[in-house]
C-alpha cells in the first residue's frame, strides 16, 4: 500500500505544472539562437490544402498575400546547437520544441534583392551577402513529434512559427564546418552529434501568417523577425528514424497524424536579418 501512495506521489509530481511560467525571450535572443537541421523525410501528400500567406517581417511587409497548396511533405527540420554554443536560460525551453515540417509549394516570383547578415554568435564573422530572393518552395509548419507537446506557454509561441521558404541566388559557398548537436528531447540520444560541412546557401526562409491563425501580439512580435538562410550540408549517414507528426498551429489542427522517417541530413538553416533591420531586444 505504502508503495502505491509513492508511486501515486511520484507521478502527481511529474505532471505537475512548473511552478513559475516561462517568460517569453526577446526577438533578438530567441530568433539569433534559432538553427534547424533538416532532415530529408520519407515523402508523403497530406489531404488538399490551401493557405492563405501573409508576410510579417518589415522588410517584406509590401509583398502581396498569396495563396499555396501544400504538396509533398520534403523536410523536417529540428533545432540544434552547433559547435556546443548553447542558447541562454529561458531561451533553449522554446527553442527545443520548433519542428518544422516542410512541403513543396509553389507561387510568385518575386525577384527582390536582399543583404543578409547572420545573427547566431557562432557565424558572426562571415560578411554580409547580397541576394535575390526569388520563387517560394517550402512551407514548413511546426509540429510535435511522437506525441511529445510542448508546456502551454512554450506552445503558445512555436505553434505560430510558420516560414515559407525562397530559393535564393546567387548560392554563396560557406564552408565552413559545424558540430550539430540535438535539442529537441525526442531526438537526443537517438542522432548522435556530428561533424557537417556546411556548403552552399539555397533558401531564405521568412515568416508568414496564415489566414485564420489568431496571433497574440507578443508572439507576432517575436515571430515576425524569423528570418532563416537555409544552407546545404555534407554529413555523415544516420540510422533512420521513425517518428509521428502532429501540426500544432490551429489553421492546421485538422489534419490527420502523419508519419515521417528521417533518411539523412541535408541542410542547415542558421538566423539572418534582412537588410540591417534586427530582431529587437
Amino acid at each position: 500500500m505504502l508503495c502505491v501512495t509513492l508511486a501515486m506521489v511520484a507521478a502527481a509530481f511529474l505532471i505537475a505544472p512548473s511552478a513559475t511560467a516561462l517568460a517569453l525571450p526577446s526577438p533578438k535572443a530567441f530568433t539569433s539562437y534559432l538553427d534547424l537541421e533538416c532532415f530529408k523525410t520519407t515523402s508523403y501528400q497530406p489531404p488538399t490544402t490551401t493557405l492563405t500567406l501573409r508576410h510579417l517581417n518589415p522588410v517584406l511587409s509590401d509583398l502581396p498575400t498569396e495563396q499555396v497548396t501544400l504538396g509533398p511533405r520534403e523536410q523536417l527540420c529540428v533545432p540544434v546547437t552547433k559547435n556546443q554554443v548553447n542558447p541562454p536560460s529561458g531561451v533553449i525551453d522554446f527553442i527545443r520544441y520548433v519542428d518544422l515540417s516542410c512541403y513543396r509549394i509553389s507561387g510568385i516570383t518575386v525577384n527582390r534583392s536582399l543583404v543578409l547578415s547572420h545573427l547566431n554568435p557562432v557565424l558572426q564573422d562571415l560578411p554580409r551577402e547580397q541576394v535575390t530572393m526569388t520563387t517560394p518552395q517550402h512551407l514548413c509548419v511546426p509540429v510535435a513529434k511522437n506525441g511529445v507537446v510542448p508546456p502551454s506557454e512554450v506552445l503558445a509561441l512555436v505553434s505560430h512559427i510558420d516560414l515559407k521558404c525562397y530559393g535564393i541566388t546567387p548560392n554563396t559557398l560557406m564552408n565552413r564546418k559545424l558540430l550539430l548537436s540535438q535539442l529537441n528531447p525526442v531526438l537526443v540520444g537517438k542522432i548522435p552529434a556530428a561533424s557537417v560541412q556546411v556548403t552552399y546557401g539555397r533558401q531564405l526562409c521568412v515568416p508568414v501568417l496564415k489566414a485564420g491563425d489568431n496571433v497574440p501580439s507578443e508572439v507576432l512580435n517575436i515571430v515576425r523577425w524569423l528570418d532563416l538562410e537555409k544552407f546545404d550540408v555534407v554529413a555523415p549517414a544516420i540510422s533512420p528514424v521513425t517518428l509521428n507528426l502532429k501540426h500544432l498551429n490551429p489553421v492546421l489542427g485538422n489534419l490527420p497524424a502523419e508519419t515521417a522517417t528521417l533518411t539523412g541530413a541535408a541542410q542547415l538553416g542558421v538566423p539572418v536579418a534582412k537588410n540591417g533591420q534586427l530582431p529587437p531586444g
